[in-house]
């Protein structure tokens, strides 16, 4: 991916039925690997412009899945592009200290394909 995203984007996807959001909370460098941690929204938007709007008041949003951890491999399958940047919450960060303190399964399958999305 050309473009460098960090901790608090959302990101948004395209699919034939809309387009999607995606939030990064978080990236891990171990041993020069980056893993991307993102949390996905249940959401479709009907245009650019409504899901900008939707993440202006980001408590109408529903988490899909609070948190997925993606292999640099598969975060660069997931096509998404950065749509704006808002701090990360507590809730938000507690899903990622959640699964630092767990098994930290890392998939090498991209987001959509995660959420069960083509």
């Amino acid at each position: 991916m050309d473009q460098r995203f960090a901790p608090g984007d959302y990101l948004i996807f395209q699919l034939e039925s809309g387009f999607g959001l995606l939030r990064v909370i978080g990236i891990d460098e171990p041993e020069g690997q980056t893993i991307w941690h993102l949390m996905a929204y249940e959401e479709l938007f009907p245009s650019i412009e409504a899901a900008e709007q939707a993440i202006a008041t980001p408590a109408s949003l529903h988490v899909r899945q609070a948190h997925m951890a993606l292999t640099n491999r598969a975060f660069e399958r997931t096509p998404a592009a950065r749509l704006g940047n808002v701090e990360i919450n507590d809730q938000e960060r507690a899903q990622y200290e959640r699964w630092l303190h767990s098994g930290q399964q890392v998939s090498d399958r991209s987001a959509l394909l995660m959420l069960g999305l083509r």
